[in-house]
């Protein structure tokens, strides 16, 4: 037994008596009512602060973050809650198992989202938000998530953007932030600019309005500078595979070879086109050229009679984000200019087209097309009758139709003086030739564009330069941060491209910090995600002022070791938060590339009605209401058992009944004095075996994050103990081994119901300061398995034999069975292969 259950025998005795003295007249349990416990268990937490974060060298540290939940609703939902509670159980665990535990809350408050919350709701965001964050935190202390909320931190605030503020000026002193002009996308509705990342399908991601380019002098921060490394970082990071790729592929890192194609064109200036692209080897099979509708010869070179056409397409491309342009999954489009280029190395002239799936921020923002070769460019010549030209041939190719691009490798033909050469050696041997006759030169292109950031709206962090007409454009010293957001009535976006600040004299109207002379403010403010690419590191001291975090305790604590969120964000708050993380390795400020080792994607909790919960539609769930019918332990219970963690679910009130009956069991199992004897050595053995199984299951799958699989052990284990009790065969030494275990390993998942149960049954308090159940390995081994046995790979038969069955045993068992012996009866045995601990497999002629 466990040292620490066995100095408490004597104890748990004299709770029996005091579990009696408890029941109801009738001499029944007092039934379980969490209305009755919960608030209770919740005051004397916040009471006492047992979540206090603690920062002791001599432990391990585990820091578990979430997202940075932004203020833009009225209270949160059970959609909501996936996030938050999962999180709290590993952040208990991570406690009871002797670790420094770093859990922390705060609000992400600036930005569009609260201020377009505000503008819909007819109130200020300095009024509105700070209500929405305290019921925010209402709704989180409910559900019992156990924050240190000492720390918490709110980006609108003036002591967190001071140092958001500093950081753009890190940026601005190393070069990476700057101003300049651009065509930018432009929501009509949020009256503001967007960053490639905000466009989605052509549409705002916020409002859904459909969005339009503008040309307007814009604050940038150059993370094209950061792409290299982005990508090659993802390395020594733990975060799910796609969510890699779908990084690795908005970087967009290609190696290849920019080609000048000739251009004779009446009228015009240009007498090349040059193109970028990955395939040299592919260059004799180019039978179209196509322009992104926004490449600057698209106007010079189209022809008289195709320019309305050329023109109509040009307008409706150009709403399109990039995002959408690219899908695979979208029907290819494009128009004839009714122009024509030369490809230089077979002399034959190309037909040059527009098509909406070229970029003009990738590569030259050209792409030659080889239909042959490419599925993209395939299905454009399909569509518009464009000739299919091979010169990678496949293996046994003899000149058929291609039902498809042929993309992998090959042998080069119909290809000048390269046919005969494996096409990977000939895109070297051509790149040679493009660069010996000065045509074509080797290069890297990247599809990442910088980081548009400046925002045409109140409700954000001022950015901190002033333009003064004799010294130009200069930054606020850091001794004068922050540069304060001015508290203005009409803070709604004007729409006339300048943020609501540059009405505000007192505001813009400054000295310029080099000659003292008069000098304006920059009145565009900071894009939310500024604020939340280093919220992370303010949580390690959140009441530092002198610098943006402590830097011991950084050290301490940082990197993040699990982030949770959702999967939206990965092309944008993940990607800007490893950009700024990797400037400030660079500046010295922090010793670490990344800084979110492990990162885990909840799954979306949709109505029962099976889509997104949403106030439009009347089906979002709050907390309140399942807590109010419920209690927050069947809540969280439900919302770590309905669906492996990362999946997708509709919510289901049968499932949370179900979860509430077994609550109910549990405490009639844990307060109900069971009838104690002489069980036997066996049920001794089965109920020890039971307990350090589980607490190994339970263990495991809080390490994997499988909270699902965990409360379902729970459950077989409750109600293993509760046939147990029922039948007398418990003793008293083994069943209260079994009832520790049970509430210990309770206190993460349901931290209420545990508190009270431990406290009833004469524990010390608080069960969230003991220490987490250890198991007997010998114990928790299985002395069984199931043997499987095939014949010819076809599975025959299944045996449940013991663990040190030997393998002579396993075959005699499997050749001896009369399943198997129907499939090898009159055969020849050709071979009986043993895989321990598995199966046996029979071959047989």
């Amino acid at each position: 037994m466990n040292p620490r259950l066995r100095s408490r025998v004597g104890r748990i005795s004299d709770s029996m008596t005091q579990t009696r003295e408890r029941e109801a007249p009738e001499g029944r349990i007092e039934r379980y009512e969490p209305k009755n416990i919960e608030p209770k268990w919740r005051e004397r937490w916040e009471a006492d602060q047992i979540y206090k974060t603690v920062e002791d060298p001599s432990k391990p540290k585990f820091y578990c973050l979430d997202f940075f939940p932004y203020p833009s609703g009225d209270g949160l939902s059970v959609g909501h809650v996936r996030n938050y509670v999962p999180t709290d159980v590993i952040s208990r665990f991570y406690r009871m198992r002797g670790y420094s535990v770093l859990h922390p809350m705060g609000w992400d408050a600036f930005g569009q989202p609260a201020e377009q919350e505000a503008i819909k709701t007819g109130r200020h965001p300095k009024q509105m938000v700070p209500q929405y964050t305290a019921n925010y935190h209402r709704q989180l202390e409910l559900v019992g998530n156990s924050y240190d909320w000492s720390r918490e931190i709110n980006s609108s605030h003036p002591d967190y953007y001071k140092w958001t503020q500093w950081f753009f000026l890190l940026l601005y002193k190393r070069g990476l932030a700057y101003r300049d002009n651009a065509a930018v996308w432009w929501c009509p509705k949020e009256l503001t600019v967007l960053a490639n990342e905000e466009v989605e399908g052509g549409v705002c991601w916020r409002c859904g309005t459909a969005v339009v380019k503008k040309d307007l002098p814009q604050w940038f921060f150059k993370i094209t500078g950061y792409a290299d490394r982005l990508i090659e970082d993802l390395e020594i990071i733990d975060w799910p595979e796609r969510i890699k790729t779908m990084q690795r592929n908005w970087i967009g890192r290609s190696e290849g070879v920019e080609i000048a194609f000739g251009l004779d064109v009446s009228g015009v200036d240009e007498k090349e086109l040059r193109v970028f692209t990955t395939r040299p080897d592919t260059i004799f099979g180019v039978t179209f050229m196509v322009l992104a509708p926004e490449h600057p010869l698209v106007s010079k070179i189209t022809t008289s009679d195709r320019k309305t056409e050329v023109e109509a397409y040009v307008e409706q491309a150009t709403r399109q984000s990039e995002i959408d342009r690219l899908s695979t999954e979208r029907e290819k489009t494009g128009v004839f200019t009714g122009a024509y280029c030369k490809n230089l190395l077979s002399d034959e002239m190309i037909p040059i087209y527009i098509a909406d799936y070229a970029l003009a921020t990738y590569g030259t923002g050209a792409v030659m097309g080889v239909p042959a070769h490419d599925q993209r460019d395939f299905e454009f010549a399909q569509k518009y009758g464009l000739p299919l030209k091979v010169v990678i041939a496949p293996s046994g190719h003899a000149g058929q139709e291609l039902a498809e691009a042929h993309i992998d490798e090959g042998t080069m033909v119909h290809s000048g003086e390269f046919d005969g050469l494996p096409n990977e050696a000939g895109k070297q041997a051509i790149a040679d030739a493009l660069e010996k006759r000065e045509i074509g030169r080797r290069t890297i292109t990247y599809r990442l564009r910088d980081w548009l950031i400046s925002r045409q709206r109140y409700w954000g962090a001022p950015i901190p330069v002033v333009h003064c007409r004799k010294c130009g454009e200069v930054a606020v010293p850091e001794d004068q941060l922050p540069v304060l957001l001015p508290d203005i009535q009409n803070y709604q976006p004007s729409g006339t491209g300048q943020s609501p600040l540059a009405t505000v004299k007192e505001f813009v109207s400054t000295t310029c910090p080099h000659c003292e002379g008069p000098a304006e403010r920059e009145t565009d403010t900071m894009g939310g995600f500024a604020c939340s690419s280093w919220y992370f590191l303010r949580f390690t001291s959140p009441h530092e002022d002198s610098y943006p975090f402590d830097p011991q305790a950084m050290r301490y604590w940082m990197p993040v070791d699990l982030y949770v969120g959702g999967a939206e964000h990965a092309v944008m708050h993940l990607l800007y938060a490893r950009f700024w993380t990797k400037v400030m390795y660079d500046a010295g400020v922090v010793p670490f590339k990344e800084p979110f080792h492990r990162l885990m994607n909840q799954g979306v909790v949709h109505a029962p009605d099976g889509l997104r919960m949403s106030k439009s539609r009347g089906n979002v769930i709050t907390p309140d209401s399942v807590v109010e019918r419920f209690g927050a332990d069947a809540l969280r219970g439900y919302e770590l058992f309905m669906a492996p963690f990362e999946q997708n679910v509709s919510w289901s009130e049968d499932g949370l009944r179900g979860v509430h009956r077994w609550l109910n069991r549990v405490w009639q199992l844990v307060l109900e004095a069971p009838a104690l004897g002489a069980p036997g050595d066996e049920a001794v053995r089965e109920m020890r075996r039971w307990t350090h199984r589980t607490i190994k299951k339970a263990t495991e799958d809080l390490e994997r994050l499988h909270f699902n699989t965990m409360i379902s052990a729970l459950m077989e284990y409750t109600n293993f103990l509760q046939a147990a009790r029922d039948a007398g065969a418990v003793d008293r030494t083994t069943w209260d081994e079994a009832m520790d275990s049970l509430m210990l390993m309770l206190a993460p998942p349901v931290p209420y119901i545990a508190e009270e149960l431990w406290t009833r049954t004469g524990r010390a308090y608080s069960i969230h300061k003991e220490s987490w159940p250890a198991y007997d390995a010998s114990l928790a081994a299985s002395e069984t398995f199931t043997l499987v046995v095939q014949v010819n790979g076809k599975l025959r038969e299944r045996f449940e034999v013991p663990v040190d069955i030997s393998e002579e045993d396993a075959k005699d068992m499997a050749l001896s069975s009369p399943k198997v012996r129907a499939h090898t009866s009159g055969k020849e045995l050709a071979r009986v292969l043993y895989v321990p601990g598995r199966l046996v497999n029979i071959v047989v002629r």
